[in-house]
Protein backbone atom coordinates (compact mmCIF):
# COMPACT_ATOMS: atom_id res chain seq x y z
CA UNK A 1 0.00 0.00 0.00
CA UNK A 2 1.34 3.81 -0.67
CA UNK A 3 0.46 5.75 1.87
CA UNK A 4 -0.55 9.42 1.57
CA UNK A 5 1.91 12.35 2.05
CA UNK A 6 -1.26 14.36 3.72
CA UNK A 7 -4.35 13.25 4.23
CA UNK A 8 -8.04 15.31 4.51
CA UNK A 9 -7.30 14.88 8.43
CA UNK A 10 -4.99 17.59 8.04
CA UNK A 11 -7.01 20.91 9.15
CA UNK A 12 -4.32 23.09 7.41
CA UNK A 13 -5.00 20.95 3.56
CA UNK A 14 -8.58 20.51 4.88
CA UNK A 15 -9.18 24.55 5.10
CA UNK A 16 -6.99 25.52 1.93
CA UNK A 17 -9.17 23.14 0.14
CA UNK A 18 -12.70 23.98 1.09
CA UNK A 19 -12.55 26.90 2.26
CA UNK A 20 -9.91 28.90 0.11
CA UNK A 21 -9.75 27.15 -3.22
CA UNK A 22 -12.83 25.15 -4.20
CA UNK A 23 -15.82 26.40 -1.82
CA UNK A 24 -18.09 25.02 -4.05
CA UNK A 25 -17.13 21.69 -2.97
CA UNK A 26 -17.45 22.86 0.63
CA UNK A 27 -21.17 23.60 -0.30
CA UNK A 28 -21.46 20.25 -1.44
CA UNK A 29 -19.87 18.42 1.69
CA UNK A 30 -22.00 20.81 4.31
CA UNK A 31 -25.11 19.50 1.72
CA UNK A 32 -24.56 16.09 2.76
CA UNK A 33 -23.60 16.72 6.32
CA UNK A 34 -26.93 18.48 7.26
CA UNK A 35 -28.75 16.13 5.34
CA UNK A 36 -30.09 18.89 2.77
CA UNK A 37 -30.07 19.17 -0.66
CA UNK A 38 -27.49 20.98 -2.25
CA UNK A 39 -30.13 23.29 -4.99
CA UNK A 40 -32.28 24.06 -1.26
CA UNK A 41 -28.98 26.28 0.10
CA UNK A 42 -29.90 29.82 -1.39
CA UNK A 43 -27.24 31.46 1.13
CA UNK A 44 -24.09 29.50 1.77
CA UNK A 45 -21.27 32.64 3.21
CA UNK A 46 -17.77 31.35 4.33
CA UNK A 47 -17.24 33.89 7.66
CA UNK A 48 -13.07 32.49 8.27
CA UNK A 49 -11.74 31.97 4.73
CA UNK A 50 -8.66 33.49 5.80
CA UNK A 51 -5.09 31.61 6.97
CA UNK A 52 -2.96 34.06 8.18
CA UNK A 53 0.73 32.70 7.91
CA UNK A 54 1.00 34.38 11.70
CA UNK A 55 -1.65 32.38 13.43
CA UNK A 56 -0.10 28.93 12.07
CA UNK A 57 2.63 28.74 14.31
CA UNK A 58 0.46 29.33 17.22
CA UNK A 59 -0.45 26.49 19.50
CA UNK A 60 -3.85 27.58 20.30
CA UNK A 61 -4.62 28.18 16.55
CA UNK A 62 -7.92 26.31 15.35
CA UNK A 63 -8.83 26.07 11.77
CA UNK A 64 -12.50 25.70 11.54
CA UNK A 65 -14.29 26.29 8.65
CA UNK A 66 -17.15 28.94 10.18
CA UNK A 67 -19.97 29.28 7.62
CA UNK A 68 -23.87 30.42 7.34
CA UNK A 69 -26.11 28.12 5.59
CA UNK A 70 -29.43 28.99 5.03
CA UNK A 71 -29.51 31.65 8.37
CA UNK A 72 -27.90 28.75 10.18
CA UNK A 73 -24.35 29.18 11.88
CA UNK A 74 -22.30 26.28 10.89
CA UNK A 75 -18.87 25.75 12.02
CA UNK A 76 -16.74 22.64 10.71
CA UNK A 77 -13.91 21.31 12.23
CA UNK A 78 -11.35 18.17 11.83
CA UNK A 79 -10.15 17.01 14.95
CA UNK A 80 -7.50 14.19 15.02
CA UNK A 81 -6.10 14.09 18.88
CA UNK A 82 -8.87 12.75 21.53
CA UNK A 83 -8.99 15.20 24.25
CA UNK A 84 -10.87 14.07 27.48
CA UNK A 85 -12.49 17.47 26.94
CA UNK A 86 -13.64 16.95 23.68
CA UNK A 87 -17.39 17.13 24.36
CA UNK A 88 -17.19 20.03 26.81
CA UNK A 89 -14.68 22.18 24.32
CA UNK A 90 -17.61 21.58 21.51
CA UNK A 91 -20.52 23.09 23.44
CA UNK A 92 -18.44 26.09 24.21
CA UNK A 93 -17.21 26.55 20.85
CA UNK A 94 -21.18 26.39 20.33
CA UNK A 95 -21.83 28.69 23.62
CA UNK A 96 -19.64 31.18 21.97
CA UNK A 97 -20.90 31.16 18.71
CA UNK A 98 -24.78 31.57 19.56
CA UNK A 99 -23.92 34.70 22.43
CA UNK A 100 -23.04 36.41 20.21
CA UNK A 101 -24.54 36.38 17.33
CA UNK A 102 -27.43 38.72 18.49
CA UNK A 103 -27.22 42.12 17.04
CA UNK A 104 -27.29 45.01 19.35
CA UNK A 105 -30.94 45.74 20.26
CA UNK A 106 -31.89 42.66 18.49
CA UNK A 107 -34.67 40.21 19.92
CA UNK A 108 -33.81 36.39 21.41
CA UNK A 109 -36.12 35.55 18.89
CA UNK A 110 -33.73 36.24 15.98
CA UNK A 111 -30.71 33.87 17.24
CA UNK A 112 -29.91 31.36 14.18
CA UNK A 113 -29.76 27.83 14.99
CA UNK A 114 -26.01 27.26 15.22
CA UNK A 115 -24.35 23.59 14.31
CA UNK A 116 -20.72 22.67 15.36
CA UNK A 117 -19.63 19.84 13.10
CA UNK A 118 -16.94 17.63 14.15
CA UNK A 119 -15.13 15.09 12.04
CA UNK A 120 -13.14 13.16 14.30
CA UNK A 121 -10.21 10.36 13.95
CA UNK A 122 -11.27 8.79 17.22
CA UNK A 123 -14.03 7.44 19.10
CA UNK A 124 -16.07 9.16 21.71
CA UNK A 125 -19.07 7.67 22.41
CA UNK A 126 -19.67 4.28 23.76
CA UNK A 127 -22.35 3.14 20.91
CA UNK A 128 -21.68 1.70 17.40
CA UNK A 129 -23.23 4.77 15.44
CA UNK A 130 -20.46 7.07 13.56
CA UNK A 131 -23.06 9.43 13.74
CA UNK A 132 -24.83 11.47 16.86
CA UNK A 133 -26.08 14.81 17.12
CA UNK A 134 -27.23 16.14 20.47
CA UNK A 135 -29.97 19.02 21.44
CA UNK A 136 -31.09 20.56 24.16
CA UNK A 137 -34.19 17.88 25.07
CA UNK A 138 -36.32 17.73 28.29
CA UNK A 139 -34.70 14.74 30.11
CA UNK A 140 -38.09 12.26 30.33
CA UNK A 141 -40.59 12.87 27.51
CA UNK A 142 -37.16 13.94 25.01
CA UNK A 143 -38.85 16.97 24.18
CA UNK A 144 -36.52 19.46 22.41
CA UNK A 145 -36.29 22.72 24.65
CA UNK A 146 -35.49 24.32 20.91
CA UNK A 147 -33.77 23.42 17.53
CA UNK A 148 -30.87 26.31 18.05
CA UNK A 149 -28.62 23.69 19.69
CA UNK A 150 -27.27 21.29 17.36
CA UNK A 151 -23.70 18.99 18.17
CA UNK A 152 -23.04 17.14 15.47
CA UNK A 153 -20.20 13.98 15.67
CA UNK A 154 -18.82 11.93 12.88
CA UNK A 155 -16.61 9.19 14.49
CA UNK A 156 -14.55 7.81 11.66
CA UNK A 157 -12.99 4.72 13.26
CA UNK A 158 -16.66 3.78 12.91
CA UNK A 159 -17.48 4.12 9.72
CA UNK A 160 -18.11 0.30 7.80
CA UNK A 161 -15.73 -0.84 5.64
CA UNK A 162 -17.28 -0.83 2.52
CA UNK A 163 -20.02 1.76 0.99
CA UNK A 164 -22.31 2.78 -1.63
CA UNK A 165 -21.95 4.65 -4.45
CA UNK A 166 -25.44 6.05 -3.04
CA UNK A 167 -24.64 6.85 0.23
CA UNK A 168 -23.29 9.98 -0.21
CA UNK A 169 -22.45 10.72 3.79
CA UNK A 170 -20.49 7.62 4.05
CA UNK A 171 -18.46 8.36 0.61
CA UNK A 172 -17.74 11.88 1.56
CA UNK A 173 -16.51 10.93 5.64
CA UNK A 174 -14.58 7.92 3.66
CA UNK A 175 -12.45 10.45 1.81
CA UNK A 176 -11.81 12.03 5.02
CA UNK A 177 -10.62 8.57 6.58
CA UNK A 178 -8.19 7.67 3.58
CA UNK A 179 -4.93 6.92 4.43
CA UNK A 180 -3.52 5.33 1.14
CA UNK A 181 -3.67 5.99 -2.75
CA UNK A 182 -5.68 2.92 -2.40
CA UNK A 183 -7.91 4.00 -0.86
CA UNK A 184 -8.83 6.97 -2.94
CA UNK A 185 -8.64 4.31 -5.54
CA UNK A 186 -11.67 2.82 -4.14
CA UNK A 187 -13.77 5.71 -4.03
CA UNK A 188 -12.81 7.03 -7.38
CA UNK A 189 -14.13 3.97 -8.57
CA UNK A 190 -17.43 4.83 -7.43
CA UNK A 191 -18.22 6.97 -10.37
CA UNK A 192 -19.07 9.81 -7.70
CA UNK A 193 -19.22 12.88 -9.73
CA UNK A 194 -18.66 14.97 -6.47
CA UNK A 195 -16.24 12.80 -4.90
CA UNK A 196 -14.10 12.51 -8.40
CA UNK A 197 -13.87 16.34 -8.24
CA UNK A 198 -13.34 16.04 -4.67
CA UNK A 199 -10.15 13.76 -4.58
CA UNK A 200 -8.80 15.39 -8.04
CA UNK A 201 -8.96 19.16 -5.91
CA UNK A 202 -7.19 17.29 -3.04
CA UNK A 203 -3.94 16.10 -5.17
CA UNK A 204 -3.94 19.74 -6.98
CA UNK A 205 -3.82 21.78 -3.57
CA UNK A 206 -1.94 19.07 -1.59
CA UNK A 207 1.02 19.52 -4.60
CA UNK A 208 0.87 23.06 -4.25
CA UNK A 209 3.92 25.00 -2.98
CA UNK A 210 1.46 26.88 -0.82
CA UNK A 211 -0.13 24.55 1.50
CA UNK A 212 3.22 22.84 1.54
CA UNK A 213 5.19 25.95 3.31
CA UNK A 214 2.07 26.28 5.32
CA UNK A 215 2.47 22.78 6.61
CA UNK A 216 5.93 23.21 7.27
CA UNK A 217 5.30 26.14 9.38
CA UNK A 218 2.89 24.41 11.26
CA UNK A 219 5.59 21.24 11.75
CA UNK A 220 8.50 23.45 12.64
CA UNK A 221 6.41 25.67 15.44
CA UNK A 222 5.33 21.96 16.93
CA UNK A 223 9.11 20.96 17.09
CA UNK A 224 9.93 24.36 18.66
CA UNK A 225 6.92 24.05 20.93
CA UNK A 226 8.31 20.49 21.93
CA UNK A 227 11.65 21.20 22.37
CA UNK A 228 10.73 24.44 24.57
CA UNK A 229 8.33 21.41 26.28
CA UNK A 230 11.32 19.36 26.72
CA UNK A 231 14.15 21.93 27.50
CA UNK A 232 11.47 23.20 30.27
CA UNK A 233 11.11 19.70 31.63
CA UNK A 234 14.64 18.59 31.67
CA UNK A 235 15.26 22.67 33.48
CA UNK A 236 12.61 21.27 36.12
CA UNK A 237 13.75 17.86 36.78
CA UNK A 238 17.23 19.58 37.37
CA UNK A 239 15.85 21.79 39.26
CA UNK A 240 14.27 19.30 41.31
CA UNK A 241 17.45 17.25 41.73
CA UNK A 242 18.95 20.19 42.93
CA UNK A 243 16.39 20.90 45.41
CA UNK A 244 16.72 17.52 46.42
CA UNK A 245 20.65 17.59 46.83
CA UNK A 246 19.99 20.55 48.72
CA UNK A 247 17.71 18.94 51.02
CA UNK A 248 19.83 15.66 51.95
CA UNK A 249 22.65 17.94 52.18
CA UNK A 250 20.96 19.84 54.85
CA UNK A 251 19.89 16.76 56.46
CA UNK A 252 23.86 15.43 55.90
CA UNK A 253 24.88 18.37 57.56
CA UNK A 254 22.09 17.83 60.45
CA UNK A 255 22.82 14.74 61.21
CA UNK A 256 26.79 15.49 61.33
CA UNK A 257 25.90 18.31 64.23
CA UNK A 258 23.93 15.65 65.90
CA UNK A 259 26.64 13.03 65.65
CA UNK A 260 29.25 15.48 66.79
CA UNK A 261 26.85 16.93 69.91
CA UNK A 262 26.64 13.11 70.61
CA UNK A 263 30.54 12.58 70.56
CA UNK A 264 30.98 15.79 72.76
CA UNK A 265 28.32 14.18 74.99
CA UNK A 266 30.35 11.00 75.08
CA UNK A 267 32.99 12.52 75.17
CA UNK A 268 32.11 14.60 78.20
CA UNK A 269 30.88 11.51 80.23
CA UNK A 270 33.99 9.63 79.50
CA UNK A 271 35.85 12.43 81.50
CA UNK A 272 33.29 12.66 84.36
CA UNK A 273 33.66 9.07 84.35
CA UNK A 274 37.21 8.89 85.13
CA UNK A 275 37.05 11.81 87.81
CA UNK A 276 34.47 10.02 89.37
CA UNK A 277 36.77 6.85 89.23
CA UNK A 278 39.53 8.81 90.61
CA UNK A 279 37.69 9.82 93.30
CA UNK A 280 36.61 6.74 94.26
CA UNK A 281 40.11 5.71 94.25
CA UNK A 282 41.71 7.91 96.24
CA UNK A 283 38.70 7.50 98.77
CA UNK A 284 39.03 4.02 98.74
CA UNK A 285 35.31 4.13 99.04
CA UNK A 286 32.33 4.19 96.45
CA UNK A 287 30.01 7.38 96.18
Amino acid sequence: MTKLVYTLKNDILVKMLFAVKYPDLLKRLVAVLLGIQYESIEQFEIRNPEMPPEEIGNKFCRLDINMKVNGRLTDLEIQVKKEHDFAERSLFYWAREYSTALGEGGEYIELPQVIIISIMDFRLFDCTEFYSEYQALEVKRHIPLTDRMSLRYFELPKLPELVNADDKLLVWLKLFDAETEEDLARLEALEVSDMQQAIKAYRHVSATEEFRALERMRSDARHNEASALGHARREGEQAEREKWQDVVADKDMALAEKDAAIAKKDAENEILRKLVADFQSHNNRPI
